[in-house]
């Protein structure tokens, strides 16, 4: 137990001196020996689009429709927008069609291709079954609490479909401290700049059609935890209240819920630029 804590310490450690050390330099240039202030050269080159559930994961249900098709059919729509009107940003899908695609895939595919931001697109349910809530809600990977583990636990929920999941999630769980110290540490850097984009996102949900919202909140939900870049979960709206169902399938509806979110986009984009 005690070689598994030193083993866990050592990894912090490194971890926060990297995050730590890559911060600095992006502020400080090294040149004769100063510290000199340097210009912003970030460019935003890569969006990360992941339509939640999918193939033998339905995810929530309403009463006409699943949440697997809804989140397909906004994240394409996303898709289309941004390679309409933001020239320069290359759009990667985690998925495309109605197929199955395990969480860990999913981050796999954003990481690989180096995402300079992860979107993940859902639906909102509730235990009842029919929906006094409505609106829309936006998620951002936090520390585990034990009053928001109910979302939490139905999105990671999907987890279980697959075949040998301790494996491939290197014993996730609430009881594995190491895994959860070493995310915990990682994912931390791209807080700030994920509860940012979330506000954004709220604010233009607000803005473009007056829809109720719950803001943004912290959860331990693991597709957001996996992936090594700023990330969101938008719970477009709930697929088991009559309204917002409606809504959520409409082609209206599911243009403005996209036209939303490229609107912050932009501003997030242009706010890293320093435009």
């Amino acid at each position: 137990m005690f070689s598994i804590y030193l083993k866990s310490t050592r990894i912090l450690g490194f971890t926060c001196f990297f995050f730590g050390l890559l911060s600095v330099n992006s502020l400080y240039g090294q040149e004769g020996g100063a510290s000199k202030p340097v210009t912003n050269h970030f460019k935003f080159k890569t969006l990360i689009v992941d339509a939640g559930h999918g193939g033998k994961d339905p995810g929530a249900h309403g009463a006409t429709s699943k949440e697997k098709d809804i989140a397909l059919s906004i994240a394409k729509k996303l898709r289309d927008l941004v390679n309409n009107e933001m020239p320069g940003v290359k759009t990667i899908m985690t998925r495309s069609t109605d197929t199955f695609i395990e969480l860990h895939r999913r981050t796999e595919i954003a990481n690989s291709n180096h995402g300079n931001l992860f979107i993940s697109i859902h639906c909102n349910s509730s235990p009842q079954k029919r929906a006094k809530e409505h609106g829309t809600l936006v998620l951002v990977y936090g520390f585990h609490r034990s009053q928001e583990q109910r979302e939490a636990l139905r999105e990671n929920a999907s987890i279980f479909i697959e075949d040998d999941y301790k494996n491939k999630y290197n014993g996730y769980g609430e009881d594995n401290v190491v895994n959860t110290i070493v995310l915990n540490a990682f994912q931390q850097k791209y807080r700030k700049q994920s509860i940012h984009f979330g506000d954004m996102i709220i604010h233009q949900v607000k803005k473009a059609d007056g829809r109720h919202t719950f803001g943004v909140k912290e959860q331990g939900v693991l597709v957001l935890a996996q992936s090594g870049m700023p990330a969101v979960l938008v719970e477009t709206g709930f697929i088991n209240n009559p309204a917002d169902e409606e809504y959520l399938n409409s082609k209206d509806g599911q243009f403005t819920i996209a036209t939303s979110i490229l609107r912050a986009l932009k501003g997030y984009r242009d706010s890293l630029e320093g435009r």
